[in-house]
């Protein structure tokens, strides 16, 4: 029968909790490293959805001088003079909204 203590290569109990304990630590610091990266994606992700919708919003306003650059010039075909005019009743009826709701 052999004895752990015959066994030069065997370890003792405390040894494997010590090596436990350092993979452990290793386990946390790289548990901390990856949060950090993840709150830096989510921080970069937030400004580049920002930048997004802000060049959505100046796509949507040169669209909106194109519209009007065609009704000035009285080149307009007549989807487009349809589409102007439906999208002009819309912001009437925004304005007529926004008048109703503070003269309440």
């Amino acid at each position: 029968m052999s004895n752990s203590s015959d066994n030069p290569t065997s370890k003792s109990p405390l040894q494997g909790a010590e090596g436990v304990l350092r993979k452990l630590q290793l386990l946390l610091k790289k548990y901390d490293s990856l949060k950090k990266e993840n709150e830096r994606l989510k921080k970069d992700l937030a400004e580049k959805e920002d930048a997004q919708n802000q060049y959505i919003e100046y796509v949507d306003e040169l669209r909106q001088q194109v519209s009007i650059l065609k009704a000035s010039t009285s080149k307009m075909e007549e989807a487009d003079k349809k589409e102007f005019e439906k999208r002009i009743n819309q912001y009437i009826k925004g304005i007529d909204k926004c008048i109703g709701l503070l003269s309440e």
